[in-house]
């Protein structure tokens, strides 16, 4: 009996064994599994949630991959000029924006998620909101997130006297001055004119959403310095040249002396006050405002009468007109003086 009770021992001892052996496995693969599940949600959360997409669709209007963010934002396009929605133009809107940072995800109606992405745009603290919708799982476990469909939004730009411009930086047509251009959110754009002879100051519009109504922009155009320098220059040489007319009444001059008596010396013109020179747009051209010199004669002159001889000197103020005549970046400035 004693081998038979030695067995019996022996197979309890080994039954228990196994128990244990069995149960270990068990916790481990119980442990596997619920590693394997935080592991899961938090790759889930931080590769595959709603935050990331916005952060990939960021990184994409940084980048100037204009197809990319449009697939992600699953944006429509308006009928409107496409400078912007690649490359450099659409890269530098995203150069002004600063202190980016994007929000936990919080519940929006219908399962979906609603990401909110702060930034500062010349100092103003400004905000995007993106909604976003789950999508079909990815290598089973794994979620992925899609934009809610939106429709771009646009800016309607306006140049004075001009058929071109630019926005952050692109050069565009603008056809009879004006155009409408789609644009990416968050973004801020710039758009400016600059020829050599006529300028807009650069405007700067802050686009952060799709529902939002950005401020049209009208590009102020005017002269620029080196214009009304060549034009004044232009002027000045025109009155020297009637200054030096030794006459009382100069040919084709704003300037006129008249007298009953009898002119004894030379006549001597000379300007004291050349005009301003202001141009500004009016009916689709450029004009120039009325210009006023005063100008001074001298001379000696003989009274009829009584035969005294006496010295005039008068300055008088006398006004005339300009015309513009403007192809490409020449200049031609013609007087115009009526009598």
């Amino acid at each position: 009996m004693p081998g038979v009770l030695d067995g019996t021992v022996d197979g309890v001892k080994n039954g228990a064994e196994l128990i244990k052996i069995a149960a270990a496995w068990l916790l481990i693969l119980m442990l596997a599994i619920a590693a394997a599940i935080v592991t899961i949600t938090v790759v889930n959360s931080n590769s595959f949630g709603p935050a990331r997409t916005v952060e990939t669709y960021l990184d994409a209007l940084r980048a100037g991959n204009g197809a990319k963010a449009l697939g992600l934002l699953n944006g429509r396009v308006p009928s409107a000029n496409a400078a912007v929605l690649d490359g450099p133009g659409l890269a530098k809107s995203q150069e002004g924006l600063k202190n980016v940072h994007i929000g936990e995800p919080t519940d929006a109606p219908e399962h979906q998620q609603k990401v909110t992405v702060s930034y500062t745009i010349g100092g103003q603290s400004l905000s995007t909101d993106f909604t976003l919708k789950p999508g079909p799982k990815q290598w089973m476990f794994f979620d992925s997130w899609n934009m809610v469909p939106t429709t771009l939004p646009t800016i309607n730009v306006s140049v004075v006297n001009a058929n071109q411009a630019s926005i952050n930086g692109v050069d565009v047509n603008m056809p009879n001055g004006r155009n409408s251009f789609a644009a990416f959110y968050p973004g801020s754009y710039e758009t400016a004119y600059k020829s050599p002879l006529f300028a807009a100051p650069a405007v700067q519009r802050s686009v952060t959403g799709p529902l939002e109504s950005v401020p049209a922009v009208a590009l102020a155009t005017g002269p620029t310095s080196d214009l009304l320098s060549q034009v004044g220059s232009t002027i000045h040489k025109y009155l020297d040249a009637c200054a030096k007319q030794a006459v009382l009444l100069p040919a084709n001059c704003p300037m006129s002396a008249a007298t009953d008596n009898r002119v004894l010396s030379a006549v001597k013109w000379s300007i004291l006050d050349y005009p301003s020179v202001s141009i500004t747009p009016y009916g689709g051209k450029w004009i120039m405002a009325p210009l006023t010199v005063r100008a001074q004669v001298e001379y000696q002159e003989q009274d009829l009468f009584t035969g005294t001889v006496a010295p005039v000197k008068h300055a008088e103020d006398f006004g005339f007109t300009a015309k513009l005549s403007i192809e490409g970046n020449t200049v031609d400035v013609t007087p115009v003086v009526s009598y």
